[in-house]
């Protein structure tokens, strides 16, 4: 199904059969990047404006936790907020010259950092719920 003829709300569905294909090619990692890391995250950013998003996000958090383990996430979302949310800004500046694929660093606007921060949280506690 291409993305012109699906609800743009319901692209989730097409984002987690490809995060199998990530998964078997690339591997864990870079499918938790791909599903949690990316498409979560901008999901769920959609949702705080979109009620038809907003509808859909329980749907997508099921798909993920079908698709990953709990400890698979728990560990995924424990070393994203350790690596973006908790490290230091000097920390960052050293990190990068060690992994260039590491996470953004901490937005330099304290509005956008802290709401950042919520979603997380709030992804956080959806992922790891039931």
């Amino acid at each position: 199904m291409s993305y012109s003829s699906m609800e743009f709300h319901k692209i989730w569905i097409e984002q987690c059969a490809a995060t199998e294909d990530i998964r078997e090619q690339f591997g864990a990692k870079n499918a938790l990047d791909y599903l949690i890391g990316e498409k979560l995250f901008t999901f769920v950013m959609a949702s705080e404006q979109d009620s038809e998003f907003a509808a859909q996000l329980p749907a997508f958090v099921a798909a993920i936790q079908g698709l990953f383990s709990a400890e698979e996430i728990r560990a995924y979302l424990d070393h994203l907020e350790s690596a973006k949310f908790l490290a230091s800004p000097e920390a960052e500046i050293e990190d990068e010259d060690e992994d260039e694929d590491e996470e953004e660093p901490w937005p330099a606007n304290p509005v956008l950092g802290a709401a950042e921060l919520l979603r997380f949280s709030r992804i956080r506690q959806l992922l790891q719920s039931c």
